[in-house]
């Protein structure tokens, strides 16, 4: 079996069967591709029915040694181990070569969040007399008014948004929709930009029902995302690492903060399982007790 042959069919895999996102299908075979062009650098031309558990223990600890984080070494790892069971399922090989490979321990990721007083800066920050102003303000509105991925963002639809009702149907990871609640604000704002900017773009017919585009009328991409997010966020001044998915972030912990059911909270995130959406209870507990310690008057002693 041929490397091109194998990453067709684990494509297919991906998509049809485990039903995975394109994020994670295009992350799962990257990681794969590395550690094929890492055989060919070294000589070692084995085929994917051939690879021993020898030579993927190499490719491991030549990464490990690049200085990138335990986080992407473990979704590396997480990648190569899917490869293989894939392999395994399909009668491809009869043995895993990454069955005994242990991924770094990682402790509780806490993400960077914003405060409601730094999200109202970075939005007051955007030049509503710019071409491009309110979409941007309708853009970071829809990020921290809804939680949704940046994914989502550029692929939202109008048709998608459910204005009377106010709620707006989102497409996320596998294809899976769940409905999530969208404030008058927000609405606002989709609409001040659709009125002001978009309606004066000529759009290509297949790009109509798109929500956010560039000036070409085009969907945005998720790094045009992140630029105009991280030159906001210079502009103001504000140190933090913050990116499109902080918003995402900083919404849950706000809803947590103020009494929402992490159950409800793990519904409009759109995760899987409700592990996932624990993380924000950290975030919450570290600053219950920052709280204890700076008013409780026996620590005041």
């Amino acid at each position: 079996m041929d490397w091109k042959t194998a990453l067709d069919l684990f494509r297919r895999y991906l998509k049809l069967e485990r039903n995975s996102s394109n994020n994670t299908i295009n992350s799962y075979l990257s990681d794969v591709i590395k550690f094929q062009q890492f055989l060919e650098n070294n000589n070692q031309k084995t085929s994917p029915d051939l690879v021993s558990e020898e030579e993927v223990q190499q490719f491991i600890y030549s990464i490990s040694g690049t200085g990138i984080s335990e986080r992407t070494q473990a979704r590396v790892i997480s990648g190569l181990k899917s490869f293989f069971i894939f392999l395994m399922l399909d009668n491809y090989r009869e043995d895993n070569p990454t069955e005994r490979l242990e991924s770094p321990k990682l402790g509780i990721y806490l993400p960077d969040t914003l405060e409601l007083s730094e999200i109202e800066k970075i939005l007051d920050s955007i030049d509503l007399s710019h071409p491009q102003g309110h979409r941007n303000k309708a853009i970071l509105e829809t990020l921290y008014g809804t939680g949704i991925r940046v994914s989502e963002l550029v692929n939202l639809k109008i048709s998608d948004i459910h204005f009377n009702d106010e709620i707006l149907l989102v497409t996320g990871k596998g294809n899976k929709q769940r409905l999530v609640p969208i404030a008058k604000t927000t609405i606002k704002h989709i609409n001040l930009y659709l009125k002001s900017i978009r309606n004066q773009q000529e759009i290509p017919e297949k790009y109509r029902d798109f929500l956010f585009l560039n000036r070409r009328g085009k969907p945005l991409t998720r790094v045009m995302i992140f630029l105009i997010i991280k030159n906001l966020v210079e502009k103001c001044g504000i140190e933090k690492s913050v990116s499109p998915h902080t918003f995402r972030h900083s919404y849950a912990t706000h809803l947590l903060q103020n009494g929402a059911d992490i159950r409800y909270i793990q519904l409009l995130l759109g995760h899987e399982s409700i592990t996932t959406t624990e993380v924000y209870t950290h975030i919450n507990d570290k600053q219950l007790v920052e709280t204890i310690l700076k008013y409780h008057p026996r620590n005041a002693e």
